[in-house]
């Protein structure tokens, strides 16, 4: 996902490769404004709009997009992602999810993602944004709070405009501080991170000087902040776009649900976790 460095941010993140009994079956909450209602029933076709999470980067047997993996779209045995659990209940919904998500993304990003799905007519939409905006090649060049609320805005009144009857899932970022508590005294997440992986959060993981410590307390009160403002943006959208309540960035996640292409990115069995953590559960589709 990265434009800065090529990854994706946990993330779950990681990351985020997600293992969470905390969030496991967390139900996403709604958000409590807006008029227009949604079509009844469950969704004919769907977008995931995002980052090289979403895109299923380092899911397969080599370290590339994977989009058959996808937690949202993926139609692969066994991931159990979004469009397949809806595909069971909605057989109109076979073969009609696009994953719009792009290895790099960042917030700036989502508006021309957020066109695309407007062109597709997708019914259901599943956000996942800003790992790549927390993980830049220092903490001077995360990208700035309000800077990244106006970009998320800005993709989501594309969403509003052109697809005023669709629903909306805004998914927090996964918790990237939790992957370098796991994985800085791993040697091969070590030596593997040494290639520049999200080096704002991941630089020199073993050091124990303040300074670093500092800096990686930096990014996860930036990531903290972020989330903040997904879920406000999503409340301000209205009533057809629910927040996942954090279960995404609450996954108590292990190394094992981790791509080891790059220990950041969650493997196969990081994106069905991801998957399960951020269904939307019992809700009136």
């Amino acid at each position: 996902m990265l434009r800065r460095w090529h990854v994706a941010v946990l993330a779950v993140l990681c990351v985020f490769a997600l293992a969470c009994e905390e969030g496991a079956g967390a139900t996403p909450r709604p958000t409590s404004t807006g008029t227009a209602k949604p079509k009844p029933g469950y969704p004919s076709s769907m977008a995931a709009l995002g980052d090289s999470i979403t895109a299923g980067y380092g899911s397969c047997a080599v370290y590339v997009a994977c989009s058959r993996n996808s937690w949202s779209t993926g139609g692969a045995d066994g991931v159990d992602s979004h469009y397949g659990r809806i595909l069971a209940k909605n057989s109109k919904m076979k073969g009609k999810a696009r994953d719009f998500a792009v290895p790099g993304a960042d917030a700036a990003d989502l508006k021309a993602q957020a066109a695309s799905a407007v062109d597709a007519g997708s019914e259901y939409v599943t956000i996942l944004i800003g790992a790549n905006d927390a993980c830049a090649g220092d903490v001077s060049g995360m990208t700035s709070v309000k800077t990244f609320r106006s970009q998320v805005d800005d993709g989501l009144d594309r969403l509003k405009k052109g697809l005023p009857k669709s629903r909306v899932l805004v998914v927090s970022i996964p918790d990237i501080y939790r992957l370098w508590e796991l994985g800085h005294k791993d040697a091969n997440a070590v030596r593997v991170w040494g290639r520049g992986i999200c080096p704002s959060m991941l630089a020199r993981p073993t050091s124990t000087a303040d300074a670093d410590d500092d800096r990686r307390h930096k990014v996860k009160d930036r990531v903290a902040a972020y989330n903040t403002q997904l879920e406000k943006a999503c409340a301000a959208y209205g009533k057809r776009c629910r927040w996942d309540g954090g279960s995404a960035n609450r996954v108590d996640f292990s190394l094992n649900l981790v791509s080891k292409f790059d220990y950041f990115h969650p493997n196969f069995d990081g994106q069905k976790r991801l998957a399960d953590v951020t269904w939307p559960g019992k809700i009136n589709w």
